[in-house]
């Protein structure tokens, strides 16, 4: 066994994901996947929406201009001539005098203007009574009100929400080109692991790392492969992380520089470890580098250091790669700290906390395989590498876990 020598800084470690970190080309989906996706083209409108003027109530279609001096005391009189409904047009054509029921959404009939709507107008014997004024083009939606042709509908890098779905599919569109989502590939390694549902020996631990990761991926926006438990045989671990297909392999366990941490020197004999130990706590173990097409990251056994690993670099990685904002993806709170956070220059530390009625309070847990310490947590303040620390008072940034 031996120490690491050297640990980047958190800085240089995400610079170099960031270099590698290219956005992955388009693919065409179907318009009910769309939603969450990232559009990789501008969008640009192929008609008008509506592409007709129309109705936007319920009443009568008539010439606006025919209805000056119209009021509670001096209704004005229209033959009803037809009928609009929504798909269904009054063929013929409204002249002086005329009017054509209609309802919200049908076509505007040639000749008129305006609509009456019902609450104005009565109808009895063929004719219909209306009691208020208006003006040309009252109550009547234009034609390309909404989309014109040729206009652009959305931009590439938009992630697209189920409003904009529902615009995608106003002209008509069926599917659109999207970024396509990193394949991501977990690999569990650990001769301590049980899977959770079955027995576990004595000096076993269930795996809580590959559920974790799983939820943390697809949050990120990443496509998950199947998760690969593997025993701690260097082959084994080989063939899983070196094994085609994958975007981004995420290896838990078997990250540091033990005798059974096999993970960074595969990677680094089969393609390029970039880093390997980080000047953070926790998770200073991490690694990460590149196998053929995959980014490889190396997430600490502990189920803290993984979080926080994934969360730093890893998870980053995978939001470039389908073409989100590279940065953290929790809300911000910026509160007061009630105690001291004690830290040293030169490292990063990722301290969890909980939110008071005073503020943000550290949880005296620093454990790094302490996971319930995350779920007691509200969020987690990042004390700087040229900090000591954080006094108390001191007004911090609290990434919240909540979504």
């Amino acid at each position: 066994m031996r120490g690491f020598s050297a640990r980047a800084t958190v800085e240089d470690a995400l610079a170099w994901i960031d270099a590698q970190a290219a956005v992955l080309g388009p693919e065409v989906v179907l318009l009910d996947a769309l939603h969450g996706r990232v559009l990789a083209a501008d969008l640009h409108s192929t008609m008008d929406v509506p592409s007709f003027d129309r109705s936007a109530m319920d009443g009568y279609a008539l010439r606006g201009a025919g209805t000056n001096g119209a009021g509670d005391y001096n209704p004005l009189s229209f033959a009803v001539v037809g009928q609009a409904l929504p798909g269904r047009p009054y063929e013929g054509s409204v002249g002086i005098g005329s009017a054509v029921r209609i309802m919200t959404g049908a076509p505007l009939p040639d000749g008129a203007d305006a609509v009456v709507p019902a609450e104005y107008a009565t109808e009895r014997d063929g004719r219909v009574e209306v009691t208020a004024p208006l003006a040309p083009g009252k109550h009547v939606g234009r034609r390309a009100e909404d989309v014109a042709e040729g206009s652009l509908l959305l931009a590439a890098g938009r992630r697209l929400r189920a409003q904009d779905v529902g615009l995608i599919a106003s002209i008509g569109l069926d599917r659109a080109q999207v970024v396509r989502r990193p394949r991501v590939r977990i690999v569990v390694t650990g001769d301590e692991l049980a899977l959770p549902g079955t027995p576990k020996g004595l000096h076993q631990v269930y795996d809580a790392n590959s559920s974790m990761l799983c939820g943390l991926a697809v949050r990120d926006g990443g496509d998950l492969e199947p998760v690969l438990h593997v025993a701690d045989r260097r082959e084994a671990i080989r063939e899983a992380i070196c094994a085609p297909g994958a975007d981004v392999v995420l290896v838990s366990g078997g990250s540091s520089v033990g005798s059974e941490d096999h993970a960074p020197g595969i990677v680094a004999a089969e393609g390029e470890l970039g880093v390997h130990g980080v000047a953070m706590r926790p998770s200073s173990p991490a690694g990460f580098g590149r196998v053929g097409a995959a980014l490889v990251f190396l997430l600490p056994g502990n189920p803290v250091s993984c979080l926080c690993a994934y969360d730093f670099f890893a998870g980053r990685a995978l939001r470039m790669l389908g073409g989100r904002p590279s940065g953290w993806p929790h809300p911000v709170r910026r509160v007061l700290l009630t105690r001291k956070i004690a830290s040293q220059v030169g490292r990063v530390d990722y301290c969890r906390v909980r939110l008071g009625e005073d503020g943000a309070e550290p949880l005296a847990l620093s454990g790094a395989s302490i996971l319930s310490s995350t779920t007691r947590a509200d969020g987690f303040v990042i004390v700087p590498g040229d900090s000591e620390g954080q006094a108390a008072g001191t007004a911090v940034d609290v990434y919240l876990y909540e979504p």
